[in-house]
């Protein structure tokens, strides 16, 4: 994680990373103001904190309440040698606590990820850079041994000169790389989070058999989300942006719908327009990128190759963003290399959904054939030591598709995930399957899956799939679990060269009757495809494009930003709209307008129905404010301190509404509850002098929206690249 530091008056220090800042000073005796703890202050409490955290972990996953459990911690001080020191964490726990639960909160203690830190000892590198902003050595691992060359199937470079090779690009692109998290708790298993260390929000896992490969993994999608700009889906990309040269990549082309809305010629082929448009409902307006949010500039398209003639087709870039997400894109060290990531993706995710939606049984691997990966099965073997059963499954659907499945089930609560890995080779398949499963993922994580069921409604339910697709965490038929199979186990095989591989992985397509549009995009300097198959690679229905497009944020975005300016009159056409578009009211306004705002503020927490609610207490609407409040408070998931506010809130309206009673007879005890501060808000937005309370206020221009700026930082990156590279001028 990278720091920074900056010096504020006096000794008074500020530290920022992520969405956080935290100030330090020094006591008056050592010439400081005293106004915040010292920084060895701050790493004494994290130890202690860190300890705290894991006891609360430890009591949450086994439903013990916290309330009568008490920790501290003491730092003793060898008098002879300041910098010796014990650090003493005791823990005060409830007479009738289980002695197997008082042991088990201990050793939870034992794992404060602080402590081990210390103990292990970190190694300090100081050294002095010509600017901060600039130096893009990347932040990852140590250098590996000279000479080192470890070869794994399907790289055509070893994994040291891959890790070196992309850790040049982001160099190239001024972009610092970090490793945020590790996790190897079973064996040949290993994942690791890494994010931009400037605009966290840009961030991939990795997942490998070994921590090379596992990097590996986690920059080539680094590599793959950034040149396919899955990094800013959704978002604004700014004014300068959505103004300049080229909004998406120099060699966009831009589409004018045509008399009534209708598609414009030049997008989409006759084959796509049956799928996207069967019905003639979708308009051009339904396609306008909402990510430069530039509707007199018309629709931005991107062009792809339809593999089966090499013809260009322009595909809009809205359509790709509403549609596919990350599903497709893959860097490589070579294009076939990458080819075959994305084309193995692509069937796991069909495969995985048509054996989720039918709930078909998948054969068992037998255990003489498991046996031949003596790594994978040891990997197996851990987990069902720490009391979760494995199955791992053939899920090739009868040597048609090169799918493997490897499912966990969880005892303690009932869950179950099923994880797919797709690849020609079916023991790379095999491998991915239980790296996927433990990808970022501790054994307390493996708690959070969904038990199966028999409601075939549940499982076929097109969100079931999307929630699949980000994060496992959706449901699984009963039925995946009968012994009886619906089809028979194959040992298949589909390898060779990558570039066999890859023929061999569109001929599959192409026996299936589908169509493969590919882009490939180099401008980073690592080859990276993109492939879509209309039909069949989609994660959202074709529906959302007509009725939950991304680009409804452009009918928000502007007067949301400018909230505090609008006169009444707009205010009032803002609800409207809100009203009419029949928006799910727990949506929050980041989603909606496509704005990264800082989740640790009022503008972070912000949903529709608050937005209403302000709205409503701005204009004097009072009955319902009240009706909305009443529903706030019965959902809420905000803050304390919001929450309390709005009860306020309620209190006063209903004195307001109610003609026999005076507010002035309840305030002395309403200060009291709720502190005069609080009141004194509360009061003033239901007299309408306070408008939008906590909102503090911004504009078009994302004045204040640090994190959301920092994001556009990083693209603007991309965009200069890319610019120089085609002799654009931004």
């Amino acid at each position: 994680m990278e720091i920074k530091v900056n010096y504020l008056d006096n000794l008074r220090l500020e530290a920022k990373f992520d969405d956080f800042t935290v100030i330090s000073d020094q006591p008056i005796r050592y010439k400081g103001d005293g106004s915040a703890p010292g920084p060895f202050d701050y790493f004494l409490a994290s130890s202690a904190m860190c300890a705290a955290y894991f006891v609360k972990v430890y009591c949450n996953a086994r439903n013990i309440p916290t309330e009568n459990i008490r920790l501290s911690q003491n730092n003793i001080v060898d008098p002879e040698n300041r910098y010796k020191q014990i650090f003493k964490i005791q823990v005060e726990l409830p007479e009738d606590l289980s002695a197997k639960d008082r042991e088990g909160i201990l050793r939870s203690i034992e794992r404060c990820t602080v402590k081990k830190v210390v103990q292990t000892g970190p190694e300090f590198q100081i050294e002095t850079v010509e600017n901060l902003d600039e130096d893009a050595q990347a932040l990852l691992m140590a250098e590996p041994e000279e000479g080192a060359s470890t070869w794994i199937e399907g790289k055509d470079l070893p994994l040291e000169q891959t890790i070196a090779n992309m850790t040049g690009l982001f160099e190239a692109l001024g972009m610092k790389v970090e490793i945020a998290s590790w996790r190897n708790i079973v064996p040949h298993v290993w994942s690791l989070h890494i994010r931009d260390a400037a605009s966290p929000m840009c961030f991939t896992n990795g997942k490998g058999a070994t921590k090379e490969s596992a990097l590996c993994s986690a920059l080539g999608e680094f590599i793959e989300r950034l040149s396919c700009n899955f990094f800013y889906n959704d978002q604004f990309f700014g004014e300068e942006i959505a103004g300049s040269a080229f909004v998406h990549y120099p060699n966009e082309e831009w589409f004018q719908p045509g008399p009534n809305d209708a598609l414009p010629e030049g997008i989409l082929d006759d084959h796509c327009r049956a799928i996207y448009d069967p019905d003639g409902e979708l308009g051009g307006s339904n396609l306008i990128d909402t990510n430069s949010g530039k509707v007199e500039r018309g629709i931005v398209a991107l062009p792809y190759v339809r593999q089966s003639d090499g013809v260009t087709v322009y595909f809009p870039s809205n359509l790709i963003e509403n549609l596919f997400l990350s599903n497709g894109m893959s860097a490589g060290n070579t294009l076939p290399e990458a080819q075959v990531q994305c084309l193995s993706e692509i069937f796991e995710r069909a495969v995985k959904r048509e054996i989720l939606e039918q709930e078909l049984t998948l054969p068992d691997v037998p255990m003489a054939v498991l046996e031949k990966y003596p790594d994978i099965l040891e990997g197996v073997e851990a987990l069902e030591a720490q009391g979760f059963p494995v199955l791992v499954k053939d899920a090739s659907l009868g040597g048609r598709f090169p799918v493997m499945c490897v499912t966990l089930m969880n005892p303690k609560t009932g869950g179950v995930f099923a994880s797919f890995g797709a690849h020609p080779s079916f023991e790379v398949a095999l491998e991915r399957s239980l790296t996927e499963l433990m990808q970022g993922r501790s054994f307390e994580g493996l708690n959070d899956f969904l038990p199966p069921t028999f409601n075939s409604l549940a499982v076929s339910e097109p969100n079931n799939f999307v929630e699949h697709f980000i994060d496992s965490s959706g449901v699984v038929s009963w039925r995946f679990f009968s012994s009886k199979a619906d089809v028979e186990f194959v040992e298949w095989d589909f390898s060779g060269t990558n570039d066999e591989e890859a023929a061999g992985l569109f001929g599959i397509l192409e026996e299936l009757g589908l169509e493969a549009y590919m882009a490939v995009h180099e401008d980073l300097g690592a080859p990276v495809c993109r492939i879509l198959v209309p039909g069949y690679s989609e994660v959202y229905p074709v529906e959302d494009l007509v009725w939950d497009n991304t680009n409804k944020a452009l009918l928000f975005r502007e007067d949301i930003l400018h909230l505090h300016e609008l006169s009444d009159e707009r205010l009032a056409e803002l609800l409207e709209r809100l009203e009419e578009t029949q928006i799910d009211d727990h949506e929050d306004i980041i989603t909606l307008i496509g704005i990264e705002f800082d989740e640790n503020t009022v503008w972070g927490q912000l949903t529709i129905l608050e937005l209403k609610l302000l709205i409503n207490l701005a204009l004097g609407q009072h009955e319902e404010a009240l009706d909305r409040v009443q529903m706030f408070l019965q959902f809420n998931d905000n803050t304390v301190e919001r929450g309390l506010f709005y009860q306020a809130v309620n209190a006063v309206l209903e004195i307001a509404l109610d003609d026999e009673l005076e507010l002035d007879d309840y305030l002395y005890n309403f200060t009291r509850m709720f502190g005069e501060q609080t009141m004194q808000s509360v009061v003033g937005s239901v007299n309408g002098e306070v408008r939008f309370h906590g909102l503090t206020p911004t504009n078009m221009q994302l004045e204040g929206l640090e994190k959301h700026q920092r994001l556009i930082e990083s693209y603007k990156k991309l965009h200069a690249a890319r610019a120089a590279r085609a002799g654009v001028a931004v």
